[in-house]
C-alpha cells in the first residue's frame, strides 16, 4: 500500500478549485480516459499582464491526481505565464509533500496539462504534438519522444522509473526492451554533449583588487597565521597579483608551494586567469 503525504490526502478529499471556468481562456486536456487518468484544466488569464487570475480543473483519475491537479492550480494562480511555466512536475510533488514512485506520472499530468493550457492561450500547437513521435507503449498510448522527454526532465536511468513517469510499459510489458534502449540512447547523448565552461567573470580594476583583498583576509591569511606566516597584496598588474609573504613564510623552503597555493585560491574565488608573483616589499 502506498504512503500518502497529509497534504495529498488535504488536497484528495478537499480538492481546491474543481470544476469548470466557465469565462476561461485558456485550456489544457491530457490523458484520456481509457487510459485510466484525463485532465482538463481551465486558466482564466490577464490578456495585459498575463497574470493568472484564476485556474480550476476538472479530472479523472486517482488520488494523486485529484491532488497534483488541485496543487497545480494553487501554484498558478497568481503568478505570470513565464513564472508558472517553470514549476516542475518535481515541484508539484515536493509542493504536496512528495507523491510515492509510482503515482509521479500524475504530476507530470499536471505539468503537462498547464503546458497545454498556455499553447492553447498562445495560439501554438500543444505540446504533446511535438512529442508525437512513434508508439513505444500500446497499452497506454505513449511514443519514444514523449519517453525521451522524461527521462532528460527528470534524469530516468530505469524501464520502472519511465512507468512510473509515463505509465509506459505497466501494462502488458512488451515494451520494455524499447524503453530500455531509449534510456541507453539518452544517456548516451548525455555523455558526448561538450562540457561548456562558464566565462569567467568581467571585472574592473578596482573590483579585482576588491575583491583579492577580500580573498586573502578570509581565506588565506587565516590558514598561513596558523603556521606563523602571513601574506600581504602588493600591488596588481594586469592578471599579475604581487605579494608579500611575511613572518615564516619568508624563510620557509616551501615558499613557491605557499606561493602556488594562494594563486590557486585566487582562480578559484576571483578569475582564473590570475597569477601571483612574489615581490620584496
Amino acid at each position: 500500500m502506498w504512503e500518502y503525504s497529509d497534504k495529498v490526502k488535504d488536497h484528495f478529499f478537499n480538492p481546491r478549485n474543481i470544476g469548470e471556468l466557465e469565462d476561461a481562456n485558456a485550456v489544457g486536456e491530457v490523458g484520456s480516459l481509457a487510459c485510466g487518468d484525463a485532465l482538463k484544466l481551465f486558466l482564466k488569464i490577464d490578456p495585459e499582464t498575463e497574470k493568472i487570475v484564476d485556474a480550476r480543473f476538472q479530472t479523472f483519475g486517482c488520488g494523486s491526481a485529484i491532488a497534483s491537479s488541485s496543487a497545480l492550480t494553487e501554484m498558478v494562480k497568481g503568478r505570470t505565464v513565464d513564472e508558472a511555466l517553470k514549476i516542475t512536475n518535481q515541484d508539484i510533488a515536493e509542493y504536496l509533500g512528495g507523491l510515492p514512485q509510482e503515482k509521479m506520472h500524475c504530476s507530470v499530468m499536471g505539468r503537462d496539462a498547464f503546458h497545454a493550457a498556455v499553447a492553447c492561450y498562445r495560439g501554438q500547437p500543444a505540446p504533446s504534438e511535438e512529442l508525437e513521435g512513434q508508439l513505444v507503449c500500446e497499452c497506454f498510448g505513449v511514443t519514444d519522444e514523449q519517453i525521451r522527454h522524461e527521462v532528460k526532465a527528470n534524469n530516468l536511468t530505469t524501464v520502472e522509473q519511465v512507468t512510473h513517469y509515463t505509465k509506459a510499459g505497466g501494462g502488458c510489458g512488451l515494451c520494455h526492451e524499447k524503453i530500455a534502449g531509449i534510456i541507453q540512447q539518452v544517456r548516451g547523448e548525455r555523455k558526448q554533449e561538450p562540457k561548456t565552461e562558464k566565462p569567467a567573470p568581467r571585472m574592473t580594476n578596482l573590483q579585482k583588487i576588491a575583491k583579492i583583498q577580500d580573498v586573502i583576509e578570509k581565506e588565506i591569511r587565516p590558514m598561513l597565521q596558523q603556521d606563523g606566516g602571513d601574506v600581504e597584496l602588493v600591488d596588481l598588474d594586469g592578471n599579475r597579483v604581487l605579494v608579500a609573504l611575511r613572518g615564516m613564510c619568508t624563510s620557509c623552503p616551501s615558499s613557491s608551494l605557499t606561493k602556488g597555493g594562494i594563486e590557486a585560491k585566487l582562480r578559484e574565488l576571483v578569475h582564473p586567469d590570475l597569477f601571483v608573483e612574489e615581490v620584496a616589499a
